[in-house]
């Protein structure tokens, strides 16, 4: 078993050189570039924002059936819910989502071209697959995910806003001021770049057994199933890691 990890981990970083290598054509690469960031990001926007807004409201909900001593002030009601958005649910929950609608979607994709022998016909014309195939959906993501976070940040929050306004578990002044009482900054960042690399670990975690994708169709669906498993694991994990070291 151990044998076999390090063979899969040296076989990542090797396929992860080959994709980090200067693309062949610049205009191929940012045209791709923009079409994965549709295909990725911006499509995942609804998915994102439904979730978010929903889970702002139960963070509410819980929070103030929680605390129900008339001696905590009823602001900290709003400053738990942004806490525990900014700092958990908006990068690392998110993250976990995208690596099943992202993850699944790459995997196949790329499974499928292996399969049908598409990138073996790349690969006879001189083309480098993995650099045409997954450098651009590895920076569109990285990129652009961090993005995703501040709206599911932004929409929680005001799925609380619209809990509070049409229930009386606390005073919409005392929810805002919550909000805003001793808001820290880095906070936001530290979110950010824990998204940035959870969203790495997906789509190169994704590309890789994509890539090597065996077994005709029920191969793509193994290697799409391994793919979500392993970026899942590899975000939990990277979540404790980037926590340790920031905070």
């Amino acid at each position: 078993m151990i044998t076999r990890f390090l063979s899969l981990t040296g076989k990542y970083f090797l396929f992860l050189k080959r994709v980090f290598r200067k693309p062949e054509k610049w205009t191929l690469f940012f045209r791709q570039f923009f079409v994965e960031a549709d295909k990725l990001v911006i499509s995942s926007i609804p998915l994102i924002a439904l979730i978010s807004v929903f889970i702002g409201a139960v963070l509410v909900i819980q929070t103030a059936n929680n605390m129900g001593s008339p001696f905590i002030p009823k602001m900290y009601i709003g400053y738990m819910a942004r806490e525990s958005l900014v700092l958990e649910f908006c990068s690392t929950m998110v993250c976990l989502i995208l690596a099943g609608k992202i993850g699944s979607n790459i995997s196949s994709e790329i499974g499928t071209m292996r399969i049908t022998e598409q990138i073996d016909a790349m690969e006879m014309m001189g083309v480098n697959s993995a650099c045409f195939l997954v450098l651009p959906k590895i920076l569109s993501a990285t990129l652009l995910t961090p993005l995703l976070m501040l709206m599911s940040f932004i929409v929680g929050l005001f799925g609380g806003y619209l809990i509070v306004a049409i229930g009386d578990m606390v005073i919409m002044a005392d929810y805002i001021t919550g909000i805003r009482y001793a808001f820290n900054g880095f906070y936001v960042t530290y979110s950010i770049i824990k998204t940035a690399v959870f969203s790495f670990i997906i789509c190169s975690v994704s590309s890789f057994y994509g890539y090597y994708a065996t077994g005709g169709s029920l191969g793509v669906g193994r290697s799409s199933t391994a793919a979500i498993v392993a970026a899942s694991a590899l975000i939990l994990i990277f979540n404790l890691i980037l926590t340790h070291l920031l905070l």
